[in-house]
């Protein structure tokens, strides 16, 4: 382990010492890891408190080994020996490596000066890695390239330095090589850091601005509220002002997060930190809202960020219909820690009260619903994912469907789903079963790149509809596991897309209603009408469970009715004695049939309705 170069800091740090840089990376290349170490080397950790991934602070976050929240932290460090040395302090904002955690990546790109692009040695550059170090460059960041992992037996830190200094147009020699996990080349990468990225710029003297870029909500103390500094000067116990609200409120407490909380006098221009106001009102504090001093407020808030549009749209409800206003004060302080989350309630003839929540992607949506399940003890249910229509009816007029429940009766005109721009990255061997894969989800491609002899960056065009559910596990499968991908709106098109219903007794049930293609809508009708076969119990008479496009019946299943052993008393006797009692019982289910309605239990609609198709284990 190399040796620290710590220094004692002052309360308050002139700009000109402080670096702000954050890790940028595809999933699983190291970037927890390298802020370990970096963490060590700066001693801001004691190594009696240090644990692997220590920036990961949720449960789900050390189960998976996967980062989900960026997290803040100030490290000091200095360059030089002796009477030379100077003293810096660097915050560091460590970030999710996902395609559906891009949002969080975008918000602390807003808030560095620089950025770590960091490679696996042995993997090389993934459909992520190249999303990233876009998102820098439109932020103009200054990227510093580094290869981690050179310690283990496959890495080929020539080839990929090559790779890397082909992407971002500077030489090999100049990409950084570092092992995360034994520290190689870490003490070499903070010199690097604070040579290369420039000192943050603002106004001292100008009136305070602040920009919220992550907000946490605290059972004891309220919302504590992560900022950036651009201008001014921040001081404890003064009045500030939220800038899109107008509400004010007294700071409390203010101070850094090294990597635990630490109150100081203040904050000033370029520094990053948190407040804290007592303020138990969730909605109060907004990411990307600029915080002001009241007394002398600012004129013009900081450009904030756009607000993310989410991808993936499904139901959440409780099982226990009293859970409901647990729910929603559940999604409000969930918002607060993931500004990507957009929901309204909705109601549901099968389900009851629940909500329309608005995802980035599938796996957020496991996460959101995982995190409210552990951390807040709720049971839900998440209907089947879906994406939002724009439907043009023959008089003009638009509706816009996020709800196949929604969908417009009468004579459709036109109607047009969301499109993506996919980036797929693989070896060459694969390419014939990747252009297949993305056929089938009617793709189209858009160009072909090879990074190298054997890699191969892949650009498709694909409608979101096709790849929300499990595009992503069919990829990995046919590819072995070596395919990244990633993927970005571009808008939408028109399609020739159905409604399909499914009718019990002729009776349409609108929670089993789908907008699919009009290719595969035979498929989801057989499929859907088989499943409610097995899950609805049979009556005492016959019930055929029809999927329809319109008033055109393509799927029929039949649930046969009980019969009673009507003859059970007829022992002996001539045959047309058994023959009265037959058709006796047959006029009775005839008549049973006109009058009868088909109670379909709680389970079946869970099951048929629930992502996973599986009963909950707590359902009755």
């Amino acid at each position: 382990m190399p040796v620290a170069r710590v220094v004692h800091q002052p309360a308050s740090t002139p700009p000109q010492q402080i670096r702000n840089f954050c890790i940028i990376a595809h999933i699983d290349h190291g970037k927890s890891t390298l802020a370990d170490r970096m963490l060590q080397i700066t001693e801001v950790v004691q190594p009696r408190d240090m644990r692997a991934q220590y920036l990961d602070r949720m449960d789900i976050e050390r189960e998976r080994g996967i980062t989900i929240k960026s997290q803040a932290v100030r490290m000091p460090w200095a360059l030089g020996e002796g009477k030379e040395q100077e003293s810096f302090i660097l915050n560091m904002i460590d970030t999710p490596g996902h395609v559906d955690f891009t949002y969080e990546v975008s918000r602390s790109l807003a808030a560095c000066e620089g950025a770590v692009l960091l490679v696996d040695a042995a993997q090389g550059i993934e459909a992520q890695t190249l999303a990233n170090l876009y998102l820098a460059m439109e932020n103009d960041l200054t990227i510093i390239p580094v290869l981690n992992k050179i310690d283990l037996p496959a890495a080929q830190p020539e080839k990929y330095a090559e790779e890397i200094a082909g992407l971002i147009g500077c030489e090999p020699e100049d990409v950084l090589k570092v092992s995360g996990k034994t520290g190689e080349g870490v003490a070499e990468l903070l010199d690097v850091i604070v040579e290369q990225v420039p000192a943050p710029e603002g106004d001292a003297d100008a009136p305070a601005r602040a920009m919220i870029f992550d907000s946490v909500y605290d059972t004891y103390r309220g919302v504590v509220t992560y900022v950036r500094v651009v201008d001014g000067q921040l001081s404890p116990r003064e009045k500030i002002q939220m800038m899109s609200t107008g509400a004010t409120h007294e700071l409390l407490e203010i101070g850094v997060i090294s990597p635990e909380p630490k109150p100081t006098k203040g904050l000033g221009v370029g520094e990053t930190g948190y407040l804290i106001t007592g303020v138990k009102d969730v909605r109060q504090s907004k990411v990307g809202d600029t915080v002001t001093a009241q007394n002398r407020p600012a004129e013009e808030p900081i450009g904030g960020y756009k607000d993310p549009a989410p991808m993936v749209f499904s139901g959440l409800y409780p099982i226990d219909g009293s859970d409901y206003p647990v729910l929603r004060d559940a999604l409000d302080k969930l918002k607060l820690n993931d500004a990507a989350l957009v929901y309204e309630p909705e109601t549901s003839v099968a389900l009851g009260f629940g909500f329309r929540v608005g995802f980035l992607g599938m796996l957020h949506l496991e996460i959101v619903r995982e995190r409210l399940e552990r951390e807040f003890n709720l049971e839900l249910i998440s209907t089947m994912p879906n994406v939002v229509y724009t439907v043009t009816m023959e008089d003009g007029a638009e509706i816009v469907v996020t709800n196949p429940s929604e969908f417009p009766a009468g004579k459709v005109r036109s109607i047009t789903e969301p499109v993506v721009k996919a980036t797929i990255l693989a070896p060459s061997e694969f390419i014939g079963s990747i252009m297949e894969l993305c056929q089938s989800r009617r793709g189209t491609l858009g160009g072909m790149d090879y990074l190298s002899e054997e890699r191969v960056e892949m650009r498709y065009t694909l409608p979101l509809a096709e790849i929300v559910f499990d595009f992503f596990d069919h990829l990995k499968s046919r590819t072995k596991g070596y395919a990244s991908f990633e993927y970005s709106e571009a808008g939408h098109q028109e399609a020739d897309l159905v409604k399909v219903d499914i009718l019990l007794q002729g009776d349409q049930v609108d929670a089993f209603s789908s907008v699919v293609h009009k290719d595969k809508a035979y498929a989801y009708g057989v499929e859907m009408a088989g499943k409610l076969k097995e899950l609805i119990p049979r009556q005492q008479f016959e019930v055929p469970i029809q999927a329809a496009v319109g008033s055109r019946i393509i799927a029929r299943e039949t649930i046969r009715a009980i019969r009673k052993d009507v003859l059970s008393k007829c022992y002996g006797g001539d045959i047309s004695r058994k023959r009265k009692l037959l058709e006796k019982q047959k006029e009775g289910k005839k008549r049973m049939k006109m009058v009868g309605t088909v109670e379909i239990p709680q389970e079946a609609f869970i099951a048929a309705l629930s992502q996973d198709g599986e009963k909950p284990k707590d359902a009755k």
